[in-house]
């Protein structure tokens, strides 16, 4: 039975291409849309794309639904769908407008891969994220052991994480010279640091105790002055594995690599909730801590604008709407505290509502634009 079609592949290579070079996606965006596409190939058991009908979008609509995820067994999320179906739109549309298919493929047919206006609602609907408290953070970090090279770099890991706020595959990639911790200062830059969007950032250590920046100082100083690495190794190396006495392979120190990836860095911070027995909280998930705290520490509009920046965000916007969630807990709190105020608020308490008020009515604009 044919599992590929030789003219789909040609024209999902120009595709993808297009993606890349043109559209500036990342590889693992690519990755995304070949995935659904791919979906659709098998639903049509690899038919040509020039018999693309409104018909098969429909269809296909159907099928997908009834696919389980393939970890959980469950149905396809909602999410999962609409990524899907709005992937394979922007394909077909694009395909469209190609030389030998723009008479074989109607760009409005495309429409059809659209979900309900219901479903479509579920899939974009904002979720609470569990978020750890600074205080959970700490309790691990004095919950890891620190007795080898190996548990030290580990417990690094993870205060220099909730230190800098870094991303995962930025902590993975970064060079000793990249951080000087007399001044508190990170520079994650593009050119040779794993960050978002290729962005080069510069940051400050955030204020959240003399115990995180001590675990971070002396790793740092253990590399230098002890293990003797220089500015282009990396601050965090990968484990040196070797075959010990007992004849199987395990962990003997650290070496002067660095990771590949941020898998190890998710491995760190999987055990060291766990060992403290608490959830799992991966490391995007500090940034979110790191958010929250800005939010109840920082006093004016500049303070906050400040914390944002040094979370690599251009616009204040983007922490609020990514980062910003209100956990449940604490909106309990912000009410009872509203609801037992009986006197006249002093000045920052007044800027901080015409903040929120001013944010609200952004949104609220944004939405109706």
């Amino acid at each position: 039975m044919r599992k590929h079609h030789p003219e789909n592949e040609r024209i999902k290579r120009k595709y993808f291409v297009f993606l890349q070079e043109a559209k500036r996606q990342s590889e693992s965006s690519v990755d995304q849309v070949a995935k659904a596409i791919s979906r659709f190939e098998v639903f049509t058991k690899w038919k040509s794309f020039k018999a693309f009908h409104f018909e098969q979008a429909v269809a296909f609509k159907a099928y997908l639904a009834r696919q389980p995820n393939e970890a959980t067994g469950r149905p396809l999320s909602k999410a999962t769908l609409n990524s899907t179906v709005r992937a394979l739109k922007t394909f077909f549309q694009w395909l469209a407008m190609q030389p030998g298919y723009k008479s074989k493929v109607s760009y409005t047919d495309a429409e059809y891969f659209n979900l309900s206006e219901k479903d479509a609602r579920i899939a974009s609907a904002k979720r609470l994220r569990p978020v750890p408290t600074l205080e959970q953070v700490k309790h691990v970090l004095g919950r890891m052991p620190a007795d080898t090279v190996v548990q030290r770099r580990d417990q690094a890991v993870l205060a220099f994480i909730l230190l800098s706020g870094v991303r995962d595959s930025a902590a993975s990639s970064l060079k000793l010279k990249h951080v000087d911790v007399e001044a508190g200062y990170v520079f994650q830059d593009a050119r040779e640091v794993n960050t978002k969007a290729s962005k080069t950032i510069a940051s400050y250590f955030f204020p959240v105790g003399d115990e995180v920046v001590r675990i971070v100082r002396e790793w740092v100083h253990y590399l230098r002055q002890v293990m003797m690495f220089g500015n282009d190794d990396p601050l965090f190396p990968k484990t040196q594995v070797a075959l010990g006495e007992r004849q199987v392979f395990e962990a003997v120190g650290i070496s002067r690599e660095h990771w590949s990836n941020a898998t190890p860095i998710r491995r760190i911070f999987r055990n060291a909730f766990e060992t403290a027995g608490l959830d799992y909280y991966n490391p995007h998930s500090i940034r979110n801590t790191l958010a929250q705290l800005g939010e109840t520490v920082c006093r004016t509009p500049e303070e906050f604008k400040a914390w944002s920046q040094n979370l690599g965000h251009d616009s204040v916007r983007v922490t609020f709407d990514s980062y910003g969630e209100v956990q449940p807990r604490r909106q309990a709190e912000i009410l009872s505290t509203l609801g037992e105020a009986n006197g006249v608020r002093d000045e920052t308490d007044w800027e901080k509502l015409g903040v929120a008020i001013a944010r609200e009515l952004h949104k609220q604009r944004r939405k109706a634009s």
